[in-house]
């Protein structure tokens, strides 16, 4: 059966699995923000880091994305794309901890180790994220739902995410801040995949 209003259709028949995919997506979408956008704030003016140096941490960091993001996605073949999704989210959960003390160092090498790293947590949700969430839907309304899903993350996660990661850093004067921040996230992430069904 072809739908006629494949959108209003979805939002009628799986408002649960919009709202369960956007909540999903919510630990992969905006701490890729902090990692990729905040960090040139974060890192000239915290840290005094040239921003070439943060630019080419950031290239690396897509190169390695090139790698993890494909091998996700076929990892979740074997394991299941939950798991794989839980395991990224629970990953970048710890990692934002681990990205911050690095960075504090103000080490160059260790700069550079940081933000090299903190797209792995984030291929191993986006490996398997396309899969997972279209499985969550209905065939004749897939596209519709998981379109829907996805953009919302966008409006409610990832488009705040440097303005939410500038502000408590204004307030509390520590990268920490900003790693508890992306903890909740996932948080978040963690409950919503797993009300999600497995296939």
């Amino acid at each position: 059966k072809i739908e006629r209003a494949p959108m209003l259709e979805v939002i009628k028949r799986q408002p649960k699995e919009i709202i369960l995919s956007a909540l999903a997506r919510v630990a992969e979408n905006a701490p890729f923000y902090v990692f990729t956008a905040f960090i040139f704030v974060y890192g000239t003016v915290t840290l005094g880091a040239s921003r070439n140096l943060l630019l080419t941490a950031v290239l690396a960091a897509s190169v390695v994305s090139f790698v993890t993001i494909p091998l996700s996605g076929h990892i979740s073949d074997l394991i299941g794309r939950k798991r794989m999704y839980m395991l990224g989210a629970a990953a970048v959960g710890v990692f934002g901890f681990i990205y911050f003390a690095l960075l504090n160092t103000r080490d160059t090498r260790l700069i550079f180790l940081a933000i090299m790293l903190s797209l792995i947590p984030h291929g191993m949700m986006y490996g398997p994220q396309a899969a997972m969430i279209a499985e969550s839907f209905t065939g004749r309304l897939r596209y519709s739902g998981s379109s829907l899903g996805y953009q919302l993350t966008s409006i409610i996660a990832g488009g705040p995410a440097p303005l939410i990661a500038t502000a408590l850093f204004a307030k509390y004067k520590s990268g920490y801040a900003i790693a508890v921040y992306i903890l909740v996230l996932s948080v978040v992430t963690l409950l919503a995949t797993s009300m999600l069904k497995d296939y």
